[in-house]
């Protein structure tokens, strides 16, 4: 931290050169209208000019656009040499002109704060500008438009409470302070310090607040990546172009339920992380559902599966998953849906946390909104069965328009042992009720839930690379061929589910 605290702040034009290919940057600024002459505003007219002179812009908000890694984007930047970078009526005209503008346009937008929130001297209309902003941002969104912010030293205020906490992705400047109410009001009004190292970039994102914590020279970089990622892949393949052969399989698979339940239990079979190492790229792990309430069981990310970039969102085996984590499956879910990109989802857990504070964090609730969501996303949509498929928080991530399974991979109410506790009264017999339910990939294959069957040789924690990348290449075809096809609609989504109660 001591690093970070000493690091020089970069103005907002040094911040656009680290930021735009050199030479790109074209300004979209008028004059602004200012204070009217005789207004009885004589003091804040001298705050202005004299906030021009030491700052060099006109007003708090620089916009205009340029390219990153030669992606067209709209840029608006605060200038906090100005009023402290504080929203008044001429800074908020200029942001919402600009953010329609993008939109107009279809540009992605690139917003990066650094203010101190409403100007003061403007009082209650200068603060009821934020809705306004707020509705030009939701317009942008709307209208399937990439939203990414950077947070940088300080952000707090209506600014943190309107445009700067809205971005599809938000990264944030190293040790920035960023929060609501300033440590100055804070102290002023309670006669102490703000306690230290809350309002923070880095607590933020220990929170699950901002995806990631990038210092101005690498922010080109990050939002390149992440450009790159939502520009639409090209792919040869055609829909019919599935590998073919042993590796993949589509009729049911010799073996027993309880081998499948132990190898899919193997410490060494390859996660959700795993699979995207090793068969995805341009990946972008994100940081939870922007609640502040973070417990690590679901993996959110942007990806891209052979040529089509998609929403990956999976769980953490080796993670307890939460109410919290179901949040953060459904903010994936939610961006799937914005920027128009097919989801995948990935299955992979022991079960649902059992404690009070997941039932008191809404736990079963959180499950039916999941299953709401994902029944209703307008984009293609795909699961994976990759291991363990245990209960609620397996059936949260399942219903999609096409599902792959790994052989081992299986799908229960319960661990075999907890059915066989509930039925027989006893752990013991475990094996026998697991084969009895028809939990496997070979079972749900042959009842229609499952599409595609992938083999393992002779099982993924033995070849954890070699079945990663099968498998995505698997993915990679199948995403491809549902974007060709176009989102199905609730009633195919819902017809295998409903042909098991007819």
């Amino acid at each position: 931290m001591a690093a970070t605290a000493t690091r020089r702040r970069l103005g907002a034009r040094e911040l656009l050169d680290h930021l735009l290919d050199a030479g790109t940057y074209v300004s979209w600024d008028s004059p602004v209208q200012g204070v009217a002459e005789g207004s009885g505003n004589d003091g804040y007219a001298a705050d202005l000019a004299s906030a021009r002179d030491r700052s060099g812009s006109d007003e708090s908000v620089l916009t205009g656009e340029g390219r990153i890694r030669n992606h067209r984007v709209a840029v608006v930047v605060s200038d906090f040499a100005f009023l402290a970078g504080s929203i008044g009526r001429d800074a908020a005209h200029r942001l919402v002109s600009a953010v329609e503008r993008a939109t107009d346009l279809g540009l992605p937008l690139v917003a990066m704060p650094a203010s101190g929130g409403t100007r003061m001297q403007e009082g209650t209309p200068a603060f009821l500008a934020m809705v306004e902003i707020v509705a030009a941002v939701q317009a942008h969104r709307t209208a399937g438009l990439p939203y990414l912010v950077y947070l940088r030293h300080p952000t707090t205020g209506g600014v943190m409470a309107s445009w700067g906490s809205l971005g599809h992705v938000t990264a944030a400047e190293p040790g920035a302070l960023l929060g609501f109410l300033g440590p100055r009001v804070y102290e002023a009004l309670h006669g102490e310090a703000f306690p230290a190292g809350v309002q923070t970039a880095e607590n933020l994102f220990d929170h699950g607040l901002v995806d990631a914590v990038v210092p101005p020279e690498g922010l080109g970089d990050y939002f390149g990546r992440i450009l790159d990622l939502l520009q639409a892949g090209t792919c040869s393949l055609t829909d019919d172009a599935l590998p073919t052969g042993p590796l993949i399989r589509s009729e049911p698979v010799p073996g027993t339920a309880w081998n499948s339940v132990l190898r899919s239990r193997d410490p060494l079979r390859p996660s959700t992380a795993e699979l995207l190492e090793h068969a995805a790229s341009n990946v972008v792990l994100l940081r939870g559902a922007g609640d502040g309430t973070k417990d690590e069981g679901m993996l959110v990310a942007l990806a891209r599966l052979g040529a089509t970039p998609c929403v990956v969102v999976g769980h953490q085996r080796n993670n307890a998953m939460g109410p919290a984590s179901l949040r953060d499956a459904r903010r994936g879910m939610r961006l799937a849906k914005e920027l128009r990109l097919p989801l995948v989802t990935v299955i992979d857990t022991p079960g649902a946390l059992l404690s009070r504070e997941a039932e008191e964090g809404g736990l079963a609730a959180e499950i039916a909104r999941s299953l709401y969501d994902l029944l209703g996303l307008a984009v293609p949509t795909l699961s994976v069965l990759l291991g363990q498929g245990t209960g609620g928080g397996a059936l949260a991530l399942l219903p999609a328009d096409r599902t792959i399974a790994a052989r081992n991979a299986w799908l229960a109410p319960l661990p075999p042992e907890g059915a066989s506790a509930i039925v027989h009264r006893t752990t013991s017999r475990a094996a026998e009720l697991a084969e009895s339910q028809g939990i496997t990939a070979a079972a749900l294959a042959a009842r229609g839930v499952v599409d595609v069957v992938v083999d393992e040789v002779p099982d993924a924690a033995a070849e954890p690379v070699e079945f990663c990348r099968r498998l995505g290449e698997v993915i990679g075809v199948e995403l491809f061929g549902q974007v060709r096809r176009g989102v199905p609609g609730l009633q195919a989504r819902r017809s295998k589910y409903r042909a098991l109660i007819r």
